[in-house]
């Protein structure tokens, strides 16, 4: 991944919302939390002013006036830059052609699951199921009725996560089923463990080899 001089994804959120006009920060913060923005990229909003700060020192934005209204801190309007306008379009290139893997919480959940016994791992993962599928039905209901007022071109980042809330529940239904059927590998040896304490043989071959590994 390119070295970015303002690598905080708030810095392109803040880049693409002045491609349409100048605005002061409080201003941006505003449009971007009415887009949804918050919900697409991880944002920090305190770390706003930072952002435009770094943005300006390098130039890919420039202040182009100051204005205050009574009692109102002054407030510094922004433009974009030819240098900001050619950062956003090759960051966003980079964001679509690039693959990065982003280790989620759910992720590091799974990699400690085998502390837990499978009894408890299933009521967990069907509350997580149970989630999903309410996160997928709410997804549609939205998509449809934005779809109904947006072009499909602003609704494009909202059919992913819903594509992908949809795939996490299909593999979670699919590992729910193997455990509860009794079809998930080494399930007889898992429930051992929890009941007894003793580790089998096969699992504490491949923690000491994962441990050799490191």
């Amino acid at each position: 991944m390119k070295r970015r001089p303002v690598r905080n994804l708030l810095g392109l959120a803040v880049l693409t919302v002045l491609v349409h006009r100048p605005m002061h920060p409080y201003e941006m913060a505003s449009v971007l939390r009415a887009r949804g923005k918050d919900h697409d990229m991880r944002i920090k909003w305190g770390s706003l002013y930072t952002v435009v700060r770094n943005l300006e020192k390098h130039g890919l934005i420039a202040a182009v006036e100051s204005n205050r209204q009574g009692a109102r801190p002054e407030r510094t309007v922004y433009r974009l830059t030819d240098a900001g306008l050619a950062e956003a379009a090759d960051w966003t290139r980079e964001l679509l052609a690039a693959p990065v893997h982003e280790p989620s919480a759910f992720e590091a959940g799974l990699s400690v699951l085998g502390g837990l016994g499978p009894g408890e791992v299933v009521t967990l993962l069907r509350r997580r199921l149970a989630a999903l599928e309410r996160r997928v039905e709410a997804g549609r209901d939205d998509l449809e009725r934005d779809g109904r007022e947006l072009p499909r071109l602003f609704l494009l980042e909202s059919e992913y996560a819903l594509a992908m809330r949809q795939a996490e529940a299909a593999w979670v239904r699919g590992l729910l089923a193997e455990l509860e059927e009794g079809r998930f590998p080494g399930l007889d040896d898992w429930r051992a463990y929890h009941e007894s304490g003793r580790v089998p043989g096969d699992v504490a071959e491949a923690a000491e080899r994962g441990r050799t590994a490191d």
